[in-house]
């Protein structure tokens, strides 16, 4: 299993530089193919249906729009034109209530979806909803990736934060090819249950099923030793020198789409290193 179809998306090309470099290094490394999509998004507010907005103003907007994309478009093809991989541009303008729709169109039957950290400067919530449409309208597994930071060459220690749930469980999946590579993997277990199955040794099939991928592996079960369990997995990939985590991303409802839950949007919001996350 490796790596075949890689999808990222561009709206400011400086903002957007990191990761997209970072996604045409791990694309030519993986011999994948990347596709990049650059995003336009249409600023309307909603009283412009209803006459509230003059309509030099929504044509501004919309220009405004296309402007943005087509200096995404310029970006990102002069980059994949410089780097060794294979991939193509597609742009696209949207209005930012139809951004989940086109992102899962275009992730959908992805491997992997490669975004930047969607919080820090300069980052909105046009960057957060990309994210939360490639996670929960696709199920398509996201890299996130701090600003200027990559896993090519693959990253070396690993710390997987696992919880017994199907969230995880399909981010460790996905981030097998990545595992098979490291030296080491580790599988972090945060305060489990006293009254549960495998409580006697929490991890331990997990890392069995590890072991059996070729991944050397060791189970690590920790206590909460701060208020969030975001900051205690933070804090232990930081002090075992960890340079990805493998986590499951959790959502709740809000009218007709899925959010990010607080504990991956702190942990997201707080990263420091690349991390794989599924729903």
């Amino acid at each position: 299993m490796s790596y075949k179809t890689l999808v990222t998306v561009v709206r400011e090309p400086e903002l957007d530089r990191s990761h997209l470099d970072a996604a045409l290094a791990f694309a030519e490394a993986q011999d994948a193919h990347l596709h990049i999509l650059s995003l336009g998004i249409e600023h309307i507010p909603p009283e412009a249906f209803y006459g509230g907005t003059t309509p030099i103003a929504i044509q501004g907007t919309i220009s405004d729009a296309i402007e943005e994309a087509t200096a995404a478009e310029a970006f990102a093809n002069e980059q994949l034109k410089r780097s060794g991989a294979r991939g193509e541009v597609q742009r696209v303008v949207a209005q930012m209530g139809a951004v989940s729709q086109i992102v899962a169109q275009n992730a959908q039957l992805a491997d992997l979806v490669i975004l930047s950290k969607p919080y820090g400067e300069g980052r909105s919530g046009e960057d957060v909803a990309v994210l939360e449409a490639a996670l929960f309208s696709t199920r398509t597994p996201v890299l996130v990736l701090p600003q200027g930071k990559t896993i090519v060459p693959a990253p070396k220690r690993v710390v997987v934060a696992w919880n017994q749930s199907g969230e995880a469980l399909a981010a460790i999946r996905a981030a097998l090819p990545l595992m098979r590579e490291a030296d080491s993997v580790e599988v972090l277990v945060i305060d489990p249950p006293r009254h549960s199955a495998g409580t006697a040794d929490p991890g331990a099939p997990l890392a069995e099923m590890l072991t059996r991928h070729g991944i050397e592996v060791t189970v690590s079960v920790v206590a909460q030793t701060t208020s969030k369990v975001s900051d205690t997995i933070t804090r232990h990939a930081a002090d075992q020198g960890a340079d990805l985590v493998v986590m499951g991303a959790y959502g709740h409802s809000r009218l007709l789409e899925a959010v990010l839950g607080g504990a991956t949007r702190n942990m997201l919001e707080n990263a420091a290193l690349p991390m794989i996350v599924a729903h």
